[in-house]
């Protein structure tokens, strides 16, 4: 029956009664686990780490053409060295996962090498580079590879980290030929757009020669000198023209001639009869009667030879008003023309004027076009100078760049399997196992061993016990179970060692610690 555990004691008697149920699974499943750390295939990884130095030219002298956080950069160089055919390159050159060419598909494998190789970021406090903002940034990374063969492993993170630096130099150089190439192309054709906007400039002022804004001042003063000028003529035309009409009455009341009676009585009836006809018709006896007067008269000049159109003129006071009125009527007709061109003049700065605000808006918007060019080819010009000497930097490898700080390395231990790890759960699932197994065999087990049970179980009194009696047989099998028992313990003392020397610590390495040690 099942012993109840009362104490210490009881434990330890199903301890030594069960101990092969302990000890037989716990062996099995150790030596199992020991057996598997040791068939597992070993791995090995190689890691070099990679630096990322600052342009040595201060950034206040030169700016970089690549603006990108080292991050960003190195996450873009690695999606171009993931890429299958430069993997698959790899897996040629090196010759590598040869036991699963012909089992697996080629995306297989190169996923697979994607699997084993690993990218790790090294970041570290300070000021970021572009923004200048405080923060952790990104400093170097490493590259790793891991595979079966430890030279191999050495020989392809080296490759991988030279491949990694290539990258970058080669990426930075082009996007800085690209930086460079598009500004020159933007800044050429900023440079055609201005000498468009010249030439429409240039087209604008000859169509709007004279209404442009740096003459509207001229203008303005010009209008008002014609004006004036328009103002003076007209008031020397007035008083021509009244000079002209006081000439006509001066004449109008002068004889040509010295002595001419019949004349002067022939002009005086002329007149009377003017003064008639302005009141009365021509039917009128007196308008009548000095027609008849003026044709008799007339007519008796003819008798006499001397003929009214055509008498000689020999009154000086005459011929003088005669040629004043002649001069006066010649002033009238230049003054008037005078005032005609002017008046012209005048009209057309008037016109000057009335357009010139229309003129001056377009004026002025093509010039903020032009000056907006302007400005846009002068910043293009100073980033297309900038963008020459960084890419020269570039070129010279003065910029930001990848240098290799530590190189990969001949892994001397293999990163997996585990066997520490192997090794305690295979200790741990075989103490359990042992456990289990000796629970389920005590539990199960109704072997009365004791007198209190056999009193407990039948209620009598147990009147004497008879010691366990040992045959020859019984001794012989002892024997061997402690055999067996040595020779695993001697089994698990070894794999012992072997795990520390292996993964913990070279044996040579620990005795001359500990003679070290002694000798102190």
């Amino acid at each position: 029956m099942a012993t109840e555990l009362k104490n210490i004691g009881d434990l330890l008697a199903i301890i030594r009664r069960r101990k092969w149920h302990l000890a037989i699974p716990a062996s099995s499943v150790f030596l199992a686990a020991l057996l598997l750390a040791f068939n597992l295939p070993k791995k090995y990884r190689s890691t070099a780490t990679i630096l990322i130095e600052a342009q040595e030219v201060p950034s206040d002298y030169v700016k970089a053409n690549i603006r990108s956080y080292a991050e960003q950069r190195i996450q873009t160089i690695n999606q171009q060295i993931m890429k299958t055919p430069r993997l698959l390159e790899l897996i040629r050159r090196f010759n590598l996962y040869a036991d699963l060419k012909n089992k697996v598909a080629v995306e297989d494998i190169v996923e697979r090498m994607r699997m084993d190789i690993k990218l790790t970021s090294i970041s570290a406090d300070g000021a970021d580079s572009h923004s200048g903002r405080s923060g952790q940034g990104t400093i170097a990374f490493s590259i790793s590879y891991q595979g079966r063969n430890p030279e191999v492993v050495q020989q392809v993170a080296s490759e991988l980290s030279l491949l990694y630096m290539a990258e970058n130099v080669k990426g930075r150089d082009k996007q800085s030929t690209v930086t460079y190439k598009f500004l020159q192309e933007e800044m050429l054709s900023i440079r055609d757009h201005l000498a468009a906007s010249d030439k429409r400039i240039a087209a604008f002022k000859q169509r709007n020669l004279y209404a442009l804004p740096e003459v509207s001042q001229v203008n303005l003063q010009a209008y008002e000198e014609v004006d004036r000028e328009i103002r003076l003529l007209t008031d020397q035309l007035r008083s021509s023209k009244e000079k002209e009409e006081n000439l006509q009455s001066q004449l109008a009341n002068l004889q040509p001639e010295l002595n001419s009676n019949e004349k002067e009585s022939l002009r005086q009836l002329k007149l009377r009869l003017n003064e008639l006809k302005s009141r009365f018709s021509d039917q009128y006896p007196d308008v009548k009667k000095i027609k008849m007067e003026i044709a008799e008269l007339e007519g008796q000049l003819k008798l006499t030879g001397l003929r009214a159109s055509g008498n000689q003129v020999d009154n000086p006071v005459y011929v003088t008003l005669q040629a004043q009125l002649a001069g006066t009527r010649s002033d009238v007709q230049s003054l008037k023309r005078q005032v005609a061109e002017m008046a012209a003049k005048r009209e057309s700065y008037q016109r000057r004027i009335e357009s010139a605000p229309q003129v001056e808006q377009g004026y002025k918007a093509i010039l903020v076009e032009r000056n907006n060019l302007q400005q846009k080819y002068d910043e293009m010009a100073k980033k297309a100078m900038e963008a020459s000497v960084a890419h020269g930097m570039e070129t010279e490898q003065l910029g930001e760049r990848f240098t290799l700080l530590d190189p990969a390395g001949l892994p001397q231990k293999p990163i997996s399997p585990n066997l520490p790890a192997i090794l305690l759960v295979g200790i741990i699932l075989g103490i359990g196992s042992g456990v289990g197994l000796a629970a389920v065999k005590e539990s199960g087990d109704d072997t009365v061993r004791l007198a209190e049970e056999l009193s407990a179980l039948t209620g009598f009194t147990v009147l004497a016990t008879i010691p366990q009696i040992v045959t020859s047989v019984d001794s012989a099998r002892e024997r061997k179970k402690k055999i067996l028992i040595f020779f695993v313990l001697a089994l698990v003392a070894t794999a012992a060692v072997v795990v520390v020397h292996l993964f913990v610590m070279d044996l040579s390495v620990f005795w001359a610690k500990q003679n070290r040690v002694l000798g102190r």
